[in-house]
């Protein structure tokens, strides 16, 4: 088949490598010039992604995936296209369709009879119905259902491991008509495996929902679940910490019984999905009180978390203090939607020297954030851990000279590496 991947990014990117690996040609279009360069010199635009940079070493060379800024290249006569270009949702948890939009009429100029469209993008139900048919019947003429098919499938992994989980999930498929479902199918099918799954119900493989709703539903209700399983956690760790108990003995002897899987307590929940799905979800649902309830929740936590150094340490007017990790979650060099930020607000607030530390990120990189940097052996007097980078396991006071507190918000230490230290752990007095 020949493929169109619109937008080369930290999902795109892997995807038009794996659909390259299983034999077919790839043409991946991105408005960013000097991410095709790089892909089209093979050299991947972005670190972390297992396996990414040795395929593309591979795939490149091979002519079997190349990628281009012309729409005009790559849409006409593709077998399929898949688009995964970004949705932001504005100040107001209000999705923003602009980068979507732009995408769309661009891809509708240059369709052509026969293919098969499909939207990994995770978007607001109703949305391919209701948008993205009419926009790419209106730009290219064409009727959907008769002269090409639509479908939405959500992606469905995390960055870093992108390979090692399209083989792991099942692909979920919603189309617009049987025919459209079928096809969807088919391609699917075509340029992905699947691992054994025993524990599911029915084979791992596409699984077609029945309808392009439902998709985009089941991508909205399992992050979602995530956000409000988290904020039930957060909930539960703030109980616990004025109480005098261990909530993670607890999580961990409520979910030795099978009906109970309760997450983990932390200072925020940040990136691309969790905090941003439930707000898509309750654009659609906006009387869905459980949902908002631990979406507020969960966005007071780095607030909450500061103020539990403000207990341990007093007034922290003048204190120097380091937020240990500007990325979202450990290991990743991502930082949307990150605590980081509502962090160091929090504490400069308070008259706080705040200084911000992270393996992933140069000086120059953490400037651009607006962060000064920390060098790990200059002195301090209080630390926050905010991602959990396998670094900070093991750290200890000498790497922090002067610490009087340590706040572990992603409880990546213990109590026992910082002797002479206030150790506090979210959800533990």
């Amino acid at each position: 088949m020949k493929i169109a991947v619109v937008a080369l990014g930290k999902i795109g990117l892997p995807l038009a490598v794996q659909f390259a690996d299983k034999g077919h040609e790839v043409i991946g279009v991105d408005v960013n010039q000097q991410v095709v360069d790089l892909v089209n010199a093979g050299t991947e635009p972005f670190p972390g992604e297992a396996h990414l940079q040795e395929k593309l070493s591979e795939l490149v060379p091979a002519g079997r995936l190349k990628a281009t800024t012309e729409y005009a290249e790559a849409i006409p006569n593709a077998d399929a296209v898949v688009l995964v270009v970004p949705l932001f949702v504005d100040k107001d948890a209000r999705p923003d369709f602009g980068w979507m939009d732009a995408a769309t009429a661009d891809l509708a100029k240059h369709l052509t009879p026969g293919t098969l469209v499909s939207y990994e993008t995770t978007l607001p139900v109703g949305t391919t119905r209701t948008r993205w048919k009419p926009a790419l019947e209106a730009g290219s003429g064409l009727t959907e259902g008769k002269d090409f098919h639509l479908v939405f499938s959500p992606e469905r992994v995390l960055t870093g491991r992108v390979f090692e989980d399209l083989r792991k999930y099942p692909k979920l498929i919603g189309g617009l008509s049987e025919a459209g479902a079928q096809r969807a199918t088919e391609f699917y099918e075509a340029v992905l495996d699947f691992d054994e799954r025993p524990d599911l119900k029915r084979p791992n493989g596409v699984w077609d929902l029945g309808s392009a709703e439902a998709s985009e539903l089941a991508k909205l209700a399992e992050t979602t679940y995530r956000d409000v399983n988290i904020g039930l956690a957060n909930q539960f760790a703030r109980f616990a910490t004025t109480s005098g108990i261990d909530i993670y003995q607890v999580i961990e002897a409520s979910n030795s019984q099978p009906y109970s899987h309760i997450h983990q307590p932390g200072i925020a929940v940040g990136g691309h999905c969790i905090p941003v799905y439930p707000r898509l979800y309750l654009w659609n649902d906006p009387e869905a009180t459980v949902v908002r309830a631990a979406r507020e929740a969960n966005a007071q936590m780095p607030e909450y978390t500061v103020g539990l150094l403000e207990g341990a340490y007093g007034d922290l007017a003048g204190a120097k203090v380091v937020v240990l990790g500007a990325a979202y979650r450990g290991g990743v060099k991502e930082t949307a939607f990150s605590g980081v930020f509502d962090a160091v607000e929090s504490l400069k607030r308070r008259g706080a020297v705040v200084k911000v530390h992270d393996p992933l990120y140069s000086d120059e990189e953490l400037s651009k954030l607006g962060f000064e940097a920390h060098h790990l052996g200059e002195p301090v007097d209080a630390a926050v851990v905010q991602a959990d980078h396998t670094e900070y396991r093991s750290l200890g006071p000498a790497d922090l000279p002067g610490i009087k507190v340590f706040i572990d918000g992603r409880r990546v230490s213990s109590a026992d590496a910082w002797d002479g230290v206030l150790y506090r752990v979210i959800g533990k007095s």
